[in-house]
């Protein structure tokens, strides 16, 4: 279905196409949310609250972004004021997070998984360390494949600012990283 039929329905009370809307956009607003929000029911409850939001505001929808980039603009906006009503910055804050699922591969060796997953579980510690706009930003571009124009849409930051945000990121994981590697091969 597309956005604009999509859309129509909802608007017009069909209950099954917003559930529909839901269940297409809940990734993007668990993860947009999920690395800003630390705890599991406020994570939940944000969720919840962004949908409404979204259910409540879709007439206003101009339909000048991609109904993703409207969708997690409002995801974002929702996550940081949660921030700002528990008086944190959003550049402030740095968490530990569970580690995203492991993708499947065509070759399956326990080992090679096994070794996968610890690198995965490795590098996602290490993002989810970083301060919620550096890791925002890696996972919005990176993670959900967004582009520049999107990510400003949705943080209404500027592109010279994301780019820069993406880069130190980087260079921050590069240096977590470069340690860990260290601090690992002085104890083997």
């Amino acid at each position: 279905m597309e956005e604009k039929q999509l859309i129509e329905q909802i608007l017009g009370g069909n209950t099954h196409a917003f559930r529909f809307l839901v269940k297409k956009y809940e990734r993007l607003v668990f993860h947009i949310v999920g690395k800003i929000i630390d705890e599991q029911s406020d994570l939940e409850d944000v969720c919840q609250e962004v949908f409404i939001k979204v259910y409540k505001k879709l007439s206003d929808f101009r339909k000048e972004a991609k109904l993703s980039t409207w969708i997690g603009k409002i995801a974002y906006r929702e996550a940081v004021d949660v921030l700002r009503k528990r008086g944190l910055g959003v550049q402030d804050l740095t968490r530990m997070q569970e580690v995203d699922q492991l993708s499947t591969s065509d070759y399956v060796n326990p080992e090679n998984i096994q070794t996968a997953k610890e690198r995965n579980d490795l590098v996602n510690i290490l993002i989810n360390d970083l301060p919620v706009i550096y890791r925002t930003v890696l996972s919005l571009y990176h993670l959900e494949e967004l582009s520049y124009k999107e990510i400003e849409e949705i943080t209404k930051l500027p592109e010279g600012t994301i780019k820069s945000y993406l880069h130190r990121g980087r260079q921050l994981l590069k240096k977590k990283l470069v340690k860990h590697t260290v601090f690992v091969e002085e104890w083997i």
